[in-house]
This record gives C-alpha cells, sequence and structure tokens, in this order.
C-alpha cells in the first residue's frame, strides 16, 4: 500500500537515499557529472519547500518537491527509488503535483531536466502512452505548450547515443 504524506525533518537521510539510488544511473550519461538532486541540502529544502514522501510498507521509496513561485509550480524534484519504479509511486506523486498545483491556484507547473535524463519519453516500444496524449491534448486546448531547448533524446533504444539521437545547431 502506497502512502504520500507531507516530508519531515527525520525523512532527509531517506530522501538523500532515493535520491542517490535513483539519479545514479545518469552519472555516466553526464560525463561523470552527479546530478544536482544528487547533493541537494535536504534538511534545507525540507524545512523551506512543500516536500513530499512516497511510502510502501512504512519505507519512503519516493519524493516530490515543490515551488510555488508567481504564476506557476515548480516541480524542482520527483524521484522514485529503481527497486520500486513501475507499481505507481512516481506516477502517484504526480497527480500530487497537479493536485496541489490546482489547490495552490496555479495553471501550470515547471520541471527542469537534463537531457540525459529520457526515459519518461515514451514506453518500452517507444510509443506515446495514453497518459502522454492526455497531458498533449491538454496543452492544446488549454493553449499551453512545451518548448524544449538543447538536444532531445527521442528513441529509447538510443538513450546514450547523441549521434543518432542529438540535433546539433
Amino acid at each position: 500500500v502506497l502512502n504520500l504524506r507531507r516530508a519531515a525533518a527525520a525523512d532527509v537521510p531517506l530522501i538523500r537515499r532515493v535520491a542517490e539510488e535513483a539519479y545514479a544511473p545518469y552519472v555516466g550519461r553526464m560525463g561523470g557529472q552527479r546530478p544536482a538532486p544528487m547533493d541537494l541540502d535536504y534538511a534545507a529544502v525540507v524545512g523551506s519547500t512543500e516536500a513530499w514522501v512516497a511510502e510502501a510498507d512504512g519505507d519512503v521509496v519516493g519524493f516530490l518537491i515543490l515551488i510555488g513561485e508567481g504564476d506557476s509550480m515548480l516541480l524542482d524534484g520527483v524521484a522514485v527509488r529503481p527497486s520500486h519504479q513501475g507499481f505507481g509511486a512516481g506516477r502517484a506523486l504526480l497527480t500530487l503535483a497537479e493536485e496541489q498545483a490546482r489547490a495552490g491556484g496555479y495553471d501550470r507547473i515547471r520541471l527542469y531536466t537534463n537531457e540525459a535524463m529520457t526515459e519518461n519519453l515514451a514506453d518500452a516500444d517507444n510509443q506515446p502512452t495514453v497518459r502522454h496524449e492526455r497531458l498533449y491534448r491538454r496543452w492544446a486546448e488549454g493553449g499551453s505548450g512545451l518548448l524544449v531547448t538543447g538536444n532531445l533524446m527521442v528513441d529509447r533504444r538510443y538513450l546514450d547515443d547523441l549521434e543518432k539521437n542529438g540535433f546539433f545547431d
């Protein structure tokens, strides 16, 4: 059973563990650079933002960091331990982000990511999911859009191959 709750100071070491495990696969893709979420001061984050954790059987398996900024909600971080990915924790955290944004009066959520973090662009067969289609429909109907700058990977068979997936200008 998955439980979502606000993060507390006692969760900080567990959040760090989730960040280490979830972002570790990207270090190699990023030329040895550690993704920023691996080195955040989570004690400060929990104390100053809207931080949430996902628990499964009493163990923290994911987290979500939200920051209200002007006219949008910044999704400053979301991660799930690899051992618990694929069981709905990420989906539950993202649904919570949408609910919290609406409750806060925000009509959009912003997210920064690195070009090496490409897993959620499509399903295992390189096809958009129902979730993608719903998102794109919502953007089209609401006049919103997505502006991506830099290199964008588009085929999960070549996640780490910029020569096959990169656009260089």
